[in-house]
């Protein structure tokens, strides 16, 4: 049987990431009924990140699968190390034994987290990338915790159940099996309040006034009409430490037609025309 945590520590935050309660809440009851977590929401919402603040207010390690629209599943459980072994087979100077197939035998991700010895949170992300078969062989793996490695006929079993933290930017539909196996949870973009306790974290000394035309003018720039790929979180940030870097700057800077380091802020030519001719 897989071990679990009978008494689950409560998230409620970290240091540089700020939440609302119905995140927190999603956040804890995930990890009390041990169930994947499944976040939606366009980039630069904080859905990455905020497996990066489970793993650190939690003292957790972080393993993070990256899907890409190429990976098999079996990628993200083990890779058979088949070129090492030929190799090996031809050079008896390795000091492996050719014969031990365990010994070619590397662990993707999940399997990582699987043999980890002590409770991790496991961030799958982007899965949005991966074809529904991914997707729902996945869930199953998960659900069962424990996978085949047919090349020395043994199952590998997950040690402690890990804290599992799914993405999806919601470019392509999740299958209903795989949505029904999970908690769901949307991550809006941050309102203004919010936004001004995000950059509060960030810039804790910053002048309230600058904070409030920064604040004017990024919101007024994610309205303009047209606009492909708007400005998100981490792009305010930089744009205001691009303005804090420039001595320069002046915030009456922010009220003329030519805004200042547009280019940090949009990342697209098109977008960056309409925003400078808005």
């Amino acid at each position: 049987m897989t071990a679990t945590d009978n008494r689950p520590a409560q998230f409620s935050g970290a240091a540089r990431y700020v939440l609302d309660d119905e995140l927190a809440k999603i956040v804890n009851i995930s990890m009390a009924l041990e169930m994947p977590l499944l976040l939606k929401g366009e980039p630069g919402t904080g859905k990455t990140m905020l497996a990066h603040a489970i793993a650190e207010s939690l003292h957790m390690p972080l393993i993070v699968l990256n899907v890409k629209s190429s990976m098999k599943l079996i990628d993200a459980l083990y890779q058979y190390d088949t070129l090492t072994r030929l190799n090996d087979s031809r050079f008896s100077d390795s000091g492996r034994d050719v014969s031990n197939i365990e010994d070619y035998i590397r662990m993707g991700k999940i399997g990582q987290a699987f043999a980890a010895e002590r409770k991790v949170v496991l961030l799958i992300d982007e899965i949005d990338k991966a074809d529904t078969d991914f997707q729902d062989d996945m869930l199953d793996i998960l659900d069962q915790m424990q996978f085949d490695i047919i090349e020395i006929d043994r199952t590998i079993r997950a040690r402690i159940r890990p804290v599992i933290v799914i993405t999806s930017n919601a470019k392509k539909d999740l299958s209903d099996p795989f949505l029904g196996r999970c908690n769901f949870h949307h991550i809006a973009f941050p309102d203004r309040d919010m936004m001004r306790k995000i950059i509060g974290v960030h810039f804790p000394d910053l002048n309230r006034d600058l904070t409030s035309a920064c604040l004017d003018t990024f919101y007024r720039l994610r309205d303009v009409r047209g606009v492909e790929k708007k400005p998100a979180t981490r792009e305010l940030i930089n744009w205001m430490r691009a303005l804090q870097a420039d001595p320069d700057f002046n915030v009456k800077q922010l009220k003329s037609a030519a805004i200042p380091f547009l280019g940090v802020l949009f990342k697209k030519s098109a977008d960056l025309y309409l925003a400078a001719h808005q």
